[in-house]
């Protein structure tokens, strides 16, 4: 390595640093403040912490990463620095988790500020009630799983990308004489510690460029595949389809759009053998599809927390409006209007995602 390569690499490892220091503190110092001054309610500030700790974890784990790559042989003749694929793998899915959290936790109070706050609550418990319709039970598991899939295919994707499997194979969809490369370069005993050979599996799983790459040309299939059937079924189940609110279904064209974009990325970077742009933005189309996903769920999901505010200002509407005698012919008013949300209130909670169909110039996170 001359000294202006080394140069480049140190100055982006430096800023690489830099950077996660700073978001570790843009981010811990306003969790204090507002835990302190009793700004945030208290499911809200065990989220916050439950993410500071998750960056504090991050730069350990980023440190362990990097102290994998300093061995003894480093500086033998002919010898490759490289980091193991395990810790590279453990420090990018923190990473993917710390900002899905972030997304996430976002996502809902943006949303449940926008809904407690509505002057007009019934409309709010109008669109709780929508979204508690036994009809996108089905929807709303299917993002998740959806959003499972993309999460674990970027993790494979670390795996390739630390024993650079990415160099071999470039093409698509064959590798070499077929689909898959013979079995036995699949799963070789070259890779088993054990002399029983019990662990040949998992660590060709792990440790075997081949297979590795194989199992992320499954994944990334099995993942686009699972966004097509998702939208195919909200596109062709009449159920679903009227249930479906209409930002649910822009999340979930914005979701199609990002997977093929994301299979073309993934098959230029293959073919033209990993240049680093391409492989760069390859890995941001993976956080930008999760990021859909992601979006895709907080629209189809209700927080029982939520539906349980909207209640709290139903009843002190219902109350203020008995007190100031208004209603029909002297009547009290009408309390059906909590009935929507107490339904879900009740309603049993499921896995997924968020969102409802609002009025013409409204929009609801």
């Amino acid at each position: 390595m001359t000294l202006p390569e080394f140069k480049e690499i140190y100055y982006m490892e430096w800023a690489h640093r830099l950077w996660g220091r700073v978001i570790g503190l843009s981010f811990v110092i306003p969790t204090v403040y507002f835990i302190a001054r009793r700004r945030v309610s208290a499911p809200i500030a065990r989220n916050l912490v439950l993410i500071s700790s998750l960056i504090g974890t991050q730069g350990v784990v980023g440190w362990w990463m990097v102290k994998s790559g300093l061995k003894d042989d480093l500086f033998a003749k002919g010898s490759h620095p490289r980091v193991s694929q395990y810790r590279l793998a453990t420090h990018l899915c923190l990473a993917f988790s710390v900002f899905t959290a972030m997304l996430w936790n976002a996502l809902q109070i943006f949303r449940e500020r926008h809904l407690v706050l509505d002057s007009q609550p019934n409309r709010a418990s109008a669109l709780l009630a929508r979204l508690s319709s036994p009809a996108l039970r089905g929807f709303r598991i299917g993002s998740a799983v959806v959003a499972g899939l993309i999460f674990t295919t970027a993790m494979s994707g670390a795996f390739v990308a630390g024993l650079d499997a990415g160099l071999i194979y470039n093409e698509f969809p064959y590798m070499g004489l077929g689909l898959t490369p013979p079995k036995a370069e699949l799963f070789d005993g070259f890779y088993a510690r054990k002399e029983d050979r019990t662990d040949l599996w998992w660590r060709n799983m792990f440790e075997n460029p081949s297979l590795v790459q194989l199992d992320h040309r499954i994944l990334a299939t099995t993942t686009f595949v699972a966004v097509h059937a998702l939208w195919a079924y909200a596109r062709f189940t009449p159920r679903v389809r009227a249930a479906l609110p209409q930002g649910a279904w822009r999340a979930s064209h914005a979701v199609l759009a990002l997977v093929w974009m994301q299979v073309v990325l993934g098959i230029s970077t293959l073919l033209y053998l990993v240049p680093t742009p391409v492989a760069a933005t390859h890995q941001a189309g993976s956080l930008a599809l999760l990021t859909g996903a992601v979006v895709l769920g907080s629209r189809v999901w209700t927080p029982p927390r939520l539906a349980r505010l909207v209640a709290q200002r139903m009843a002190g509407v219902r109350v203020r409006q008995a007190k100031a005698g208004r209603g029909p012919a002297g009547q009290a008013p009408d309390r059906s209007i909590v009935s929507p949300v107490k339904m879900a209130m009740h309603a049993k909670p499921s896995v997924g995602a968020v969102g409802l169909k609002p009025a013409r110039g409204e929009h609801i996170f």
